[in-house]
């Protein structure tokens, strides 16, 4: 795992697939992926990095609204449940885990407890349904189908910081 760092980041437009989901049905929104990439080469656009993961809400005893989704060079439009959006600009933390997925609680545990040692403040609030981030990502920059050793898969967690 890198340490953490700040980024700054400009705007990013997207396609995704937003869903209420639970830990047991998070496949719902997770196997759409492959889908918004097809739509978006299939149109002739391009890929602007990994696909990702956008928390909005979290209650892990509960319900999350997740999306799914592929940064795009350009803005395109969307289809069906598969819509344009935008990652805001902003600092972000951010760092890379090498490990299997399920190490990713663990981890972003400990990116959160480093940023309150820190100081730092997030883009986020809570309310009864959870926390409502305005933007933390899971970018997941390994491809299955090139590497399929689950313990070898790189992802980059990025979350906001308010401003």
């Amino acid at each position: 795992m890198t340490e953490p760092q700040i980024e700054t980041r400009a705007a990013q437009p997207y396609l995704g697939v937003t869903a209420t989901v639970t830990m047991t049905s998070f496949h719902l929104v997770a196997d759409r992926i492959g889908e918004i990439i097809g739509l978006i080469v299939g149109r002739g656009g391009n890929l602007a990095g990994a696909p990702f993961f956008r928390y909005h809400v979290i209650d892990m005893a509960g319900e999350l609204v997740v999306e799914a989704g592929v940064p795009t060079a350009e803005p395109m439009t969307g289809e069906g449940d598969i819509t344009p959006g935008e990652l805001p600009a902003g600092r972000y933390v951010t760092l890379t885990h090498t490990g299997h997925p399920d190490q990713l609680i663990e981890v972003t545990e400990n990116l959160l407890t480093w940023a309150e040692k820190q100081n730092l403040t997030w883009d986020r609030r809570t309310s009864d349904r959870g926390e409502h981030w305005g933007s933390r990502l899971e970018s997941f920059l390994t491809n299955p189908q090139e590497e399929p050793d689950m313990t070898k898969w790189s992802t980059q967690l990025a979350f906001r910081l308010a401003d």
